[in-house]
């Protein structure tokens, strides 16, 4: 544990200008003592106060640190007009020149934060400000097409996307005088808060045409329209995409992130751009992961969860997150001799077995891909039906068929969401449902470790144009508990890429991957492997109407006939990272 040794100085308020003119005012907490030190910047839209509450100032300020928490364009203190994520790239830069000319400042700037403060450091480090010497993105964004607003595999995250914009919308709201006007408007659709925005109600969920969201906050959120014009890939998300910009980054990095975060995908991906792509060495070189079995919001000191959702990892899963990020902070804005060069790149908790390890590279080396394949003898719908899942490929047997209506989705249940509950349920009423495939394995005669990213090749018809397959990796404990692991989507339309949409041939079987993204778990001795494949995860995902046309204005829909083939020629499979 480190020491602290210096009382706190708050200076409230204190401003900054952008190039543009417009002046953005941060919270600044310092050491009470004479000399300079580095500084660690916040950046957030959602007030200085909310995120003060995370007490980032009261444990680095104490060891020395000039802590700036400042409220992004357009936000509570700070002048200007605010769209998500586009100003952050130069306002970063501008925030950080700033912080290093602080009179308290010895010239030497860091980065912090969680969520969108994540996203603002990802934004920002392309930008190269001359006085940044490292970063600590945590739980963060950073290809904003395929994670922020829409999912790897193409769909609107509707559960939190469109919740998100109205909590975002609240500080507009007022600081254009229409509370009186707007929020009656809004707050019947709305639940009581989960977290940090509210989930809507059932009819909320339902509503259509989603358009009709970005009509009622035309006047305060009208990034959202533009969200919902642009589904596909493409330059309107390119100038907000991190994961396009790893040659122009030249500091080191600690991405933390979690198993059941619903940004897990970008803290691997981002450690491996860099590592290989970076500007610099010491950038590539500088580069450290810290993958834990937590949900999104987790706490940062002394956590009270010990995992996420019904999910109970032990004492073990407990981290000070602030004193991990202490390490390496002092190494590069204190050029402390710590011993943080010679530790392994990666450190991740593997789950089941509930243990904290280190490791030198994702994937590991060491990995087996295993696939294990689809089996059935064509009734695979239900957990009481025949489907398997097996080491070998199937024989002749017949195709698995379930009739997929957008008006009765398959309900969200866990896993790697925000406002809805978040983390591992138990998922046997909707394993019940007859619109949901069951594919189950043998009991395991030994511990069984699966580490690394996860895929999905289904072999798939639909009577649509288009239409949505889901896949959800499941551990079946002896006593019947199915415990969600990992799941994915993929849209077909956008099947060969999110840039060109095609739309399907209707009856031709196609070859589909569903991107489970990654995770570190052990299917213990006893337990079963599960995978569940259905057309439907809603309301995390927008319930795909199987029309064809437009999502974000087509209020009709089509129930869809789904076919999902396994056979010597269609050899669909789930390919596991199985660690030896």
């Amino acid at each position: 544990m480190s020491n602290a040794g210096y009382r706190i100085v708050q200076e409230v308020d204190v401003p900054a200008k952008m190039r543009d003119g417009t002046t953005l005012f941060a919270d600044v907490y310092r050491p009470d003592a004479e000399g300079k030190f580095p500084v660690l910047l916040l950046r957030l839209p959602y007030g200085k106060q909310f995120i003060s509450d995370f007490g980032d100032h009261e444990f680095f300020v104490p060891r020395g640190y000039i802590v700036a928490i400042q409220d992004t364009r357009g936000r509570f203190a700070s002048e200007g007009d605010f769209t998500p994520l586009v100003d952050e790239p130069l306002d970063g830069y501008d925030t950080v020149e700033w912080a290093a000319k602080l009179p308290w400042s010895d010239g030497n700037v860091g980065t912090i934060g969680q969520s969108y403060l994540g996203a603002t450091q990802y934004l920002m480090s392309w930008t190269q400000p001359p006085s940044l010497r490292c970063q600590v993105p945590v739980s963060a964004a950073a290809d904003f097409h395929a994670g922020w607003v829409y999912d790897v595999g193409g769909a609107l995250v509707h559960g939190w996307m469109i919740p998100y914009a109205i909590f975002l919308a609240r500080n507009t709201i007022d600081r254009m005088g229409l509370k009186d006007d707007l929020w009656p408007k809004i707050r019947p659709h709305l639940e009581r808060s989960i977290n940090f925005a509210n989930p809507f109600t059932t009819e909320a969920y339902r509503r259509l045409p989603l358009m009709e969201w970005a009509d009622l906050l035309n006047d305060v959120a009208p990034y959202l329209r533009e969200y919902l014009d642009n589904p596909d890939d493409g330059p309107y998300w390119h100038k907000i995409n991190a994961e396009r910009k790893f040659g122009d980054v030249d500091v080191p990095m600690l991405h933390v992130s979690s198993w059941y975060d619903i940004f897990s995908r970008d803290g691997t991906i981002m450690y491996n751009g860099l590592v290989n792509g970076a500007k610099s060495e010491q950038a590539r070189s500088g580069q450290r992961l810290l993958l834990g079995p937590w949900g999104h919001l987790f706490p940062y000191t002394s956590p009270t969860s010990k995992g996420a959702g019904e999910a109970d990892f032990g004492d073990a899963s407990l981290l000070d997150l602030h004193e991990y990020e202490l390490d390496f902070l002092d190494r590069w804005l204190k050029n402390q001799n710590n011993n943080w060069d010679e530790r392994p790149p990666i450190r991740l908790f593997t789950m089941g077995r509930n243990q904290w390890r280190d490791e030198q590279e994702w994937p590991l080396t060491r990995t087996q891909w295993t696939p294990m394949y689809l089996d059935s003898n064509g009734s695979a719908n239900t957990a009481h039906g025949d489907g398997v899942l097996a080491k070998t490929v199937a024989g002749d047997s017949p195709p698995d068929t379930f009739q997929y209506d957008p008006d009765d989705p398959v309900p969200t249940n866990g896993g790697n969401l925000l406002v809805l509950p978040i983390g591992a349920y138990d998922q046997r009423e909707v394993e019940g449902r007859p619109d949901v495939l069951v594919y189950t394995g043998e009991t395991l005669q030994s511990d069984l470790e699966v580490t690394g990213p996860i895929k999905v090749v289904l072999f798939a018809e639909s009577s649509a144009l288009d239409t949505d397959f889901t896949a959800k990796l499941v551990d079946v404990h002896p006593n019947g508990y199915a415990q969600n692991i990992i799941d994915g989507m993929i849209r077909c339309r956008y099947r060969n890429s999110r840039e060109q949409p095609s739309l399907l041939q209707p009856g031709q079987v196609t070859e589909l991957e569903i991107d489970l993204w990654g995770t570190s778990h052990v299917f213990l001795a006893g337990h079963r492997i599960r995978l569940d494949i259905s057309s439907s995860n809603f309301p995390r995902f927008d319930r795909n109407l199987n029309t064809g046309g437009d999502q974000a204005r087509d209020t009709s829909w089509k129930i869809a006939t789904q076919k999902v083939h396994h056979n010597a020629r269609y050899q669909s499979h789930v390919m596991l990272p199985v660690i030896p």
